[in-house]
Parts: C-alpha cells; structure tokens; sequence
C-alpha cells in the first residue's frame, strides 16, 4: 500500500473508533429523559459515562488532526464547506462538556433541569449531524475546479440547506437512532435493578427503528457505490444490529454490547470503502473530485507521521484498555450519596 493509502486507513480507524466510543456517549445522553424516574437515577445515568465521555470524545480531535496533516486539501475543503454544520456540532459539544462539569454545582431543580438538556440536545445534535456531514461525504458535494463548495446563494445557512438533503437526513437518522440504541444497551451493562430493564425495553424499540433505517441506508450506499467490500461490510452491519438486539432481548447484555461494536464499525467502515479513492467527490464534475492522490500531503510528511503514529497508536490503545478496566463495575443507586440530590 501506498503511504496515502495507509493514511486513510488510519484516519477512517480514528473515525470509527470515535464513533464506537463516543456513540455511546450520546445514546446515554439522549436516554437521560427516558429511563430516569428520579434524580437518583439520572446521576446514576450520568455517572456510567463521567470517567470516560472526555477521553471517547479526544478520539475526534485525533481524526481531525490526522486529516489536516495527511489530506491537508481535504481538511481545507470539508471544515470551509461544512462549516456551519461543524460550528453547530462544536457548539453542542461544547454544552454538553459544560453541563457534565457544571450540573451537579447547583442545587435547585431548575439548575439541574437546565443542564440535564444541554447534556440531551448536546448529544442528539452531533448524533445527528455527523451522519448528515458522512453521508454528504460519500455522495459528493458541489465542489469547483478550485475544490470550492458551492452552495445555495443564502447568507450562513446556504452550504448546510445542500448538505440537508434526502440521503443526507436518513444518514443522520440513522446514527442518531444508532446510538442511541448503542447508549441504551451500554447502560445495561452499566446499571442495575429498574433502571436496567427500562434501558433494556427502550434498546429493544429504538432498535426497531434503528435497523429499518439503517436497512434503507445501506441499500441506498450499495445502489449508488457498489463494491463486493461493502456490501459484505453491509451484511456484516446488518446481521450484527439484529443480533444484538436479539441477545439484548434474552438479557445477554454483554454479548448485546460487542455486537453493536461490530455494527457500527461495519457500518462505518462500508462508507469508507464506499468513499475510497475519492476523499470528497465533486457532484459538478468527477474532474474536480478530491482523491487520495490530490489531497494527501508529501511523501516525506506522511513518511514522518507513520513512524509517529507506530508509536503513539498503540500507547493510545493501551491507555484507552485501561481506563476502561478501572472503571469496569456497574454504577448502583446506593452509590449515589444523598446529599448530592
């Protein structure tokens, strides 16, 4: 493989591991209103991701450093084109991170109410708008011969009215329902009692919905960006969505869980293959698409970040394993002091 090549495995690996991990940050974000009784049960809810939701989210920040170093071309024209889409998703990142940090410092319902939906719109809004931003990714945008987006001619909301068509709203249906389904079965495996079993149901329902978008998605992909990888990958998807709702139903929430990692870097990995060699193909003329050959930085540059990335990969991995092994247990109601109410 070229080092161009190898340069966009890695970087659709940062994407996939972020959307594996922070995946289930904003389904349990999104589930806060929906399996919480009490305020009991939303620290409960809050607390399975408060070790963890800064360390899933810097897997974001590593992508997007990996694309502005290795595709420089492409990083220049994805963040001028999708501009007001990211703005919108940093924003809500931003709340989000706020919310964690700040809901428990007041007291009083009204501060607590407040931030509880920073954490909810917080969540559901990057859920959304990064399946809207990856399917506009694949299907091309109208990129000029100065690979320029070109938008409809209305001031700040022009590029995000072209991103928001028909393939690209079922792509952020389909990972906002996808993660929320991934959330839901984390908590599972996070939680215990009542809390548990309505997470449990509400996996079951959300999943429904999940695998019949997700259905139409991907058959769409495969219409228009056949390839034998991808459609196997799709397969792949699609049976390990339905089995993880199968087990989730027979209280193998465990089993459940890793069939969801499997479904969502199925799925992310069949757009890539999808995407492959085009980084950002033009719906003006195939001409003036970026490629993997048009994109990518100097064979020096990526020669130097490859031997950076054999060391710091593996060490990122190490660390991220055991976090997640020190923070393992299940978060209980009794392990909620009553003063913090």
């Amino acid at each position: 493989m070229a080092l161009n090549e190898i340069w966009f495995v890695i970087v659709a690996f940062f994407f996939v591991g972020y959307f594996v991990l922070d995946g289930f940050d904003f389904g349990v974000g999104m589930a806060l209103p929906f399996v919480s009784k009490d305020e009991t049960d939303r620290r409960v809810v809050i607390n399975t991701i408060g070790p963890v939701w800064d360390l899933n989210e810097t897997w974001v920040i590593v992508a997007g450093a990996a694309l502005f170093a290795a595709f420089p071309e492409w990083y220049a024209s994805l963040f001028s084109g999708f501009y007001l889409a990211l703005f919108l998703l940093l924003a809500a990142l931003i709340a989000r991170g706020v919310a964690f940090e700040f809901r428990g410092k007041g007291k009083s319902p009204q501060w607590k109410s407040a931030f509880d939906w920073m954490i909810i719109l917080g969540s559901a809004l990057p859920a959304l708008l990064w399946g809207v931003a990856f399917a506009n990714i694949v299907q091309g945008v109208p990129l000029n011969q100065e690979h320029i987006f070109e938008g409809y001619d209305i001031p700040l909301v022009g590029n995000l009215l072209v991103l928001l068509n028909p393939y690209g709203l079922l792509g952020g249906l389909v990972t906002l329902s996808l993660f929320f389904t991934h959330g839901l079965i984390f908590l599972t495996i996070k939680t215990d009692g009542e809390l548990k079993e309505r997470s449990r149901n509400l996996a079951t329902k959300v999943g429904s919905v999940a695998t019949s978008l997700a259905a139409m998605f991907l058959v769409w992909t495969q219409l228009s960006h056949f390839s034998v990888e991808g459609l196997a990958l799709s397969a792949v998807a699609a049976v390990s969505l339905i089995a993880a709702l199968v087990f989730n139903h027979a209280r193998k929430e465990g089993v459940s869980f890793g069939l969801m990692v499997v479904t969502i870097i199925s799925a992310v990995s069949s757009l890539f293959v999808a995407l492959f060699p085009n980084v950002l193909p033009s719906t003006i003329d195939d001409a003036f698409s970026l490629t993997i050959e048009n994109a990518s930085s100097s064979e020096y540059t990526l020669g130097v970040m490859t031997w950076v990335g054999v060391i710091m990969i593996p060490l990122v991995l190490a660390y991220q394993g055991w976090t997640y092994w020190v923070f393992r247990r299940r978060i209980t109601r009794e392990q909620i002091p009553v003063h913090s109410h």
